[in-house]
């Protein structure tokens, strides 16, 4: 026996009616709306990080300006630019370490005179194979991915201390809300609270925690990331120079005891690490930017 079918003639479009193929889907208008609604999200957060940027730039545009007798704040810019190319690191960076150094002499030839040498810290335990130490990016994604390993997740981030706030420096695996909405971050996380500890943290139920503002709770509940352990990067002064975090789809029970030591030495080698970093690859930005602010005034 055939399927029980009932046909029932069709009724007659009306003229200049659209045919039900040319009317978008539910499905396609709501898709729409939610990929605009991502792109403006983005564009919001894209301002809000420039706004937290551009003061610091503008300083050292103008400290660049007034020291070099440079024309204006375009061409420190350019010089800013040109510097942090070639050194390979952020502009944002190269720009917070001009508005912080004390200028060179009158007339010096070098920025930091008497500078000293720091030896190239040891990277092994960050188990990555040999890595250049200069490369920021390089170093940050090993060590990140070396503790997404010991704790067993593929979402995490690292945030380095730049003007007292954590900054947004490397992160695998999270949304494009969650790291927009971290890129800045002084407080009612784990991260603030392991870096002002100076301690690991663990939060075992993002949902349960009372760490967290509920707006902070939400964003990172979306991102998928229901437990995070968060590590300081401390130096051999005892300085804390940013936090790495992992970030767990179920809720944690915890570590061994074995897992937290590796993650402590994780910590203390990468804030060795960071300090080695600013004072020989960001020293030598300062100087090249010294250099190139020179020949810019002479060739005027």
């Amino acid at each position: 026996m055939g399927d029980n079918v009932t046909n029932i003639p069709s009724a007659p479009q009306p003229e200049n009616q659209p045919t039900p193929q040319g009317i978008p889907s539910q499905r396609s208008e709501t898709d729409e709306l939610r990929a605009t609604a991502e792109h403006l999200r983005g564009q919001v957060s894209e301002l809000e990080i420039q706004a937290r940027s551009r003061p610091r730039i503008a300083m050292a545009e103008g400290v660049l300006v007034e020291r070099y007798r440079l024309e204006n704040a375009e061409a420190a810019f350019d010089l800013l630019r040109r510097a942090s190319q070639r050194a390979n690191i952020k502009l944002h960076q190269l720009a917070a370490a001009v508005a912080r150094t004390p200028g060179p002499a009158p007339g010096a030839k070098t920025w930091l005179s008497g500078r000293t040498q720091l030896p190239v810290p040891d990277l092994t335990s960050l188990g990555a194979g040999p890595l250049n130490a200069a490369n920021q990016g390089e170093v940050l994604g090993a060590a990140l991915q070396h503790v997404l390993t010991v704790t067993g997740t593929d979402m995490g981030n690292v945030q380095l201390y730049e003007d007292g706030v954590l900054r947004m420096a490397k992160h695998a695996g999270l949304s494009r809300q969650f790291t927009d909405y971290f890129a800045f971050v002084d407080g009612n996380t784990s991260c603030s609270r392991a870096a002002v500890a100076s301690n690991q943290v663990t939060v075992k139920d993002v949902a349960a925690s009372p760490g967290f503002d509920e707006e902070s709770r939400q964003v990172i509940l979306a991102a998928g990331s229901r437990a995070c352990h968060s590590i300081p990067l401390v130096d051999d002064e005892g300085l804390v120079r940013g936090v790495i975090s992992s970030h767990h789809a179920r809720p944690l029970v915890g570590f061994t005891q074995a897992q937290l030591q590796t993650l402590h030495t994780a910590g203390r080698t990468l804030g060795n690490w960071i300090k080695w970093h600013q004072h020989t690859v960001l020293g030598a930005a300062l100087e090249d930017l010294h250099r190139l602010a020179l020949a810019s005034r002479q060739q005027r």
